[in-house]
């Protein structure tokens, strides 16, 4: 589509002298075309002429200079140039995915972050508690993110920034000396109990308030040297990573907030010198209004940095760590302002002006379970990540690896940025828009391609990608073909539909990277699959007259699907369904 865009666009300025910027947009379904362009109604009140005549102009000129013709061009009123793609076209887009016997994307080339080093920070749990069903979407979210990075040449650095000081963590380790619970004891279970139980002291008794205020710093001071937090935290990140572990997300560097304190103090001290920050009431504060944003504090009024300093030492400590090229910040919705104030201040600092320029800040919605309340792991009302897990793993008759794919699927599928619903039965669905019927369909594409034993789908180098093999065979269908009659024809309605769709995975990927959006990876695939099962349903494969064009279709498309799965997270595909 891009190519016929550059066309139109030089064909305007060659006809009309003048310069026009086309767009080319999905056509509607009812109009039989695939794409179309208003270029002609854009024009119209510049030139002063009918859009129509305009339409007829361009049309006629494109098909004088382009032959054979990939597309069949039409005017339509009130004044669109419509698309169809020719056979041709269409057959070439399918054949452009097989090189040397053997499944190939380098007809994708969009590249945008080759050469570049990219920090990609997501999840950030605090350790002393627990993981909640926000943390698994994130988590995912960010993993989604950082793969499609990779994909465009990107080096990706994952990162994990948590809260391993603070109020919550003097919250938590009240509550477990009220409880006589010694460090040998703790257990992840009794750090969330904990943490509860010290957060309503901690709100309703003055005196609990003041203990937790005076244990806060003493953690500050002591740090390792104190057991129980010293064993508290240890057990928090191994229950973290155990967690990634099981839904298949790997982290470089786990970034506790007591490492990048001291640096993110030394910043703020520099900042106060030199009239960035100011002092008010003890405390060191960000004027933000003087900007347009809010004030906030970065050292309180007993001496100790807030989240807003450590996330200024965070910034310096990963570009000292890792010398970005850019540093992406995953978080919810809650804190755009937070990060706005927080990055305006680096701006400002001696080296941080670049710094800022360089982090990009995405935010997510909450994931909300039809029946719960708001969550707030502070009242002990929040979805444990493990419960979801748990219960989507039960509706699927104990297959782990399926339900992982089966939430996955069904975080990605939403816009980031907009809180949804989640509902387990809609997940874990064979039918409708679920990763269940995804990879129902891949299962029943590979059958098709396994059946003669010559396009088995097996692992490759010792990874979890299966591909097909027999690509050989496949590419030369497609070339004796194309040699003896030019394309092979695409006789069935349901052939040309899924030939169409799989030549979109180029465009799909390229915008999913340009714009960050798993979702857009996650709307193909969905509509891929419904075009297969359309094929699946009234198209025979094995032993049809056609069977040999058909399974270059099947092995086109279960590649594609394989290829899309994973760039999504999904890389375990069962035997069977």
């Amino acid at each position: 589509m891009e190519e016929i865009r550059e066309e139109i666009e030089r064909v305007v300025g060659e006809i009309f002298q003048v310069e026009e910027k086309v767009e080319m947009m999905k056509a509607p379904e009812n109009t039989g075309a695939d794409f179309s362009t208003n270029v002609a109604m854009k024009l119209a009140g510049k030139l002063h002429k009918n859009p129509m005549e305009i339409a007829e102009e361009i049309v006629n000129e494109l098909r004088r200079e382009t032959s054979p013709a990939p597309f069949y061009i039409e005017v339509a009123a009130p004044g669109f140039i419509n698309f169809i793609s020719s056979d041709e076209y269409i057959w070439g887009k399918v054949g452009g995915f097989w090189e040397n016997g053997e499944f190939s994307e380098k007809n994708i080339s969009n590249m945008i972050y080759s050469g570049k080093k990219v920090v990609v920070e997501f999840s950030d749990p605090n350790p002393f508690k627990v993981l909640h069903v926000g943390h698994f979407y994130t988590s995912v979210v960010g993993d989604a993110m950082a793969r499609m990075i990779e994909r465009a040449g990107g080096e990706v650095k994952r990162v994990n920034f948590g809260g391993d000081v603070g109020l919550h963590v003097a919250k938590t380790i009240f509550a477990l000396r009220e409880a006589g619970i010694s460090a040998e004891e703790l257990t992840i279970e009794k750090i969330a109990e904990c943490y509860v139980l010290g957060s309503r002291a901690y709100e309703e008794d003055e005196a609990a308030k003041n203990e937790i205020v005076k244990l806060n710093k003493e953690i500050y001071q002591e740090g390792e040297k104190n057991e129980i937090y010293r064993r508290g935290r240890e057990i928090s990140y191994q229950y973290f990573k155990d967690f990634y572990r099981k839904i298949g997300v790997e982290f470089d560097r786990f970034y506790p907030e007591s490492e990048v304190a001291g640096t993110g103090v030394s910043k703020v001290q520099e900042g106060l010198r030199l009239g960035v920050y100011e002092k008010s009431d003890g405390a060191v504060i960000f004027p933000g209004e003087k900007y347009g944003l809010h004030t906030r504090v970065f050292i309180n009024k007993e001496g100790l940095p807030t989240y807003e300093t450590k996330d200024v030492g965070l910034i310096f400590r990963k570009n000292e760590d890792y010398h970005f090229d850019r540093s992406i910040v995953i978080t919810g919705n809650d804190i755009v302002e937070y990060m706005k104030v927080v990055l305006k201040s680096v701006s400002m600092i001696p080296g941080g002006k670049e710094l800022a320029e360089k982090t990009t800040h995405i935010t997510h919605g909450n994931v909300k379970l039809p029946g719960h309340e708001k969550m707030s792991s502070r009242k002990g009302n929040f979805i444990k990540a493990e419960e979801v897990l748990k219960e989507t793993c039960d509706k699927l008759d104990g297959n782990l690896a399926l339900a992982i794919a089966a939430i996955k699927y069904a975080f990605l599928k939403y816009k980031v940025g907009r809180d949804f619903d989640f509902d387990i039965d809609e997940s874990v669905s064979m039918t409708g828009n679920s990763g269940v019927y995804l990879l129902y369909t891949v299962v029943r594409a590979k059958k098709i391609l396994s059946d003669d034993g010559q396009g088995e789908a097996r692992p490759r180098h010792a990874s979890r990608r299966p591909v097909v093999t027999g690509g050989a065979r496949y590419c030369s269908i497609v070339s004796s073909s194309m040699s003896r009659t030019g394309f092979p024809p695409l006789f069935s309605v349901y052939e040309k539909a899924l030939a169409k769709k799989v030549g979109e995975w180029g465009g799909v990927v390229e915008r999913g990277v340009r714009e960050l959006a798993p979702s857009e990876i996650c709307k193909y695939l969905f509509e891929l699959s419904q075009e297969f099962s359309r094929f699946y349903e009234n198209c025979k494969v094995r032993g049809d007259e056609r069977e040999e064009l058909r399974l270059v279709l099947v092995a086109t498309y279960y590649n594609i699907m394989i290829s899309g799965l994973k760039l999504i997270g999904i890389e375990d595909i069962p035997e069977e369904m």
